[in-house]
């Protein structure tokens, strides 16, 4: 599987709306290597955006300076985050990217003509619009543009895309996204300016090969990360792979469900298997983005309230139809509530009670198949299901879904307890009970590691071996300590 992510302009650090994104591309990239299946997992940024210019002026400082330095933000991302991914590709920076921008440009070329235009123009969507206000929420008026820029002959792709589509080969999800491309496409498809003035770009991005005076439009630009990033291995894992997944956010969907599979097939090039869309999150109802001014620093997020609950609350709390609410409290009550109160609570109950009734020595359930009944089929039943339910919730690109399904073990695990009450039972007995015990918080563990990877390996730790570790607390609670706001918050 190749999975990608959109990547960012870098006018600004990260925030949370990117990570709800990267942290669900981790989650498949982690999934998918925990079955044994090759992966490469992609993320990035783009550097090459007038936005990127225009931040850079207001600051006073070189676009250089201010590119490497918020780029740098978002690959720093990578540790507080715990993400996995492969290849970090910068498009100022990646040496293989110019020139396989160029390469495309030269494929389509018979699909390129230039014309005058004239428009109106968002600068934080980087693209024209007939009419305002701007449809993403930008508060910036748009401004009248008129110039002459090289054209895409996208007219000419609407049918196929259409058909690709609607029979699945291009798959779109949710199917609400895959209704509104649809719409889109069947309204009919207008050609597409692919150029900017280079005196407008202030002279920062790629030139149009053969002509200096204008530059490639950010977004044709951006797109082609995809495969230009992938060099030596272009024909592995864009050629032969089967799977090629593109995360992105319900404002892009056009340019990656549209004009991107359009470019690909006037190049003759093979198209991506999945566009997943996720909708925004939002704080106090108004959409988290670098231009709204309604940012929330995921990295002081999980300096105040640890990794582990700031991944759960995007996979636990975010659906996979609709906009998020984020509010620390939300995000202390869930990891309370599922972690500290559910998978923690559970694993140092049973870690307790072995240590307490068998000195920390534990059997493994395989080798206690006489003694197993009604409630102990029960419970490796439960575990077996969530391992189906997981994958069949991320081949459907729900991770709420999925992240419910693990809870599911801590569920029957604490009803078994109270079902077979170890601390009443015979030496025998509560051997096997413990065992079970034990053998599904092992299982739960590994269900826990795509969602929770350092979390997950200190509960795999606490019931290691044939002697476990001592008790100890594996989450804190949150609610009412030291750590529940952010600093500098009221």
């Amino acid at each position: 599987m190749y999975v990608t992510t959109t990547i960012p302009y870098v006018n600004a650090r990260p925030h949370l709306g990117f990570a709800l994104e990267i942290v669900q591309a981790d989650v498949l990239a982690r999934h998918r290597r925990g079955r044994g299946e090759p992966v490469r997992f992609q993320t990035g940024t783009d550097d090459n955006s007038l936005k990127n210019v225009l931040a850079a002026e207001a600051e006073g400082v070189p676009v250089r300076e201010l590119v490497d330095r918020n780029a740098a933000a978002f690959e720093a991302l990578r540790e507080p985050l715990e993400l996995s991914f492969d290849a970090f590709v910068r498009t100022s920076r990646h040496p293989g990217h110019r020139a396989g921008v160029e390469r495309i440009w030269k494929a389509v070329s018979h699909d390129l003509y230039r014309r005058s235009y004239e428009g109106l123009y968002c600068v934080g969507c980087e693209q024209f619009y007939p009419e305002g206000p701007c449809p993403e929420g930008h508060e910036a008026p748009l401004q009248r543009v008129a110039e002459e820029n090289w054209f895409f002959r996208l007219s000419r792709y609407g049918e196929r895309l259409i058909d690709l589509v609607e029979s699945g080969r291009l798959r779109v999800e949710p199917a609400a996204r895959r209704n509104e491309v649809l719409a889109f496409l069947r309204g009919g498809l207008e050609d597409l300016s692919v150029s900017r003035s280079a005196a407008r770009a202030r002279g920062w991005g790629i030139p149009v090969p053969g002509d200096p005076d204008q530059v490639v439009y950010v977004w044709w630009d951006a797109l082609a990360n995809y495969v230009t990033a992938l060099e030596d291995d272009y024909d592995r894992w864009w050629v032969r792979e089967p799977r090629k997944i593109h995360l992105v956010g319900k404002g892009v969907i056009r340019f990656h469900a549209v004009y991107w599979p359009a470019m690909l097939l006037s190049a003759g090039l093979p198209l991506p298997s999945d566009i997943v869309v996720h909708d925004y999150l939002t704080a106090g109802g108004r959409k988290i983005s670098k231009s709204s001014g309604v940012t929330v620093d995921p990295v002081a997020l999980v300096r105040a309230y640890g990794v582990d609950a700031v991944r759960w609350w995007l996979l636990r709390e975010v659906p996979r139809v609709g906009d998020a609410d984020f509010t620390e409290e939300r995000l202390v009550a869930r990891a309370d509530e599922d972690l500290a109160n559910g998978v923690g609570n559970l694993v140092n109950r049973v870690v307790t009670m072995v240590h307490r009734f068998q000195d920390g020595h534990v059997t493994d359930r395989e080798d206690l198949p006489g003694l197993a009944g009604e409630a102990e089929r029960a419970l490796a039943e439960v575990e077996e299901r969530t391992g189906a339910l997981v994958d069949e919730a991320l081949e459907d690109f729900d991770f709420r879904r999925a992240a419910a399904a693990v809870q599911e073990i801590v569920a029957a695990a604490n009803a078994y307890v109270e079902r077979v009450r170890p601390w009443q039972q015979e030496p025998a007995d509560r051997e096997a009970s413990l065992a079970a015990l034990v053998a599904a918080c092992r299982t739960l563990a590994v269900r826990l590691e795509p969602f929770l990877p350092s979390a997950a390996a200190r509960v795999a730790a606490a019931v290691s071996g044939e002697r476990l570790p001592a008790p100890r607390p594996l989450f804190p609670r949150l609610a009412g300590s030291d750590v529940d706001r952010l600093p500098g918050r009221a």
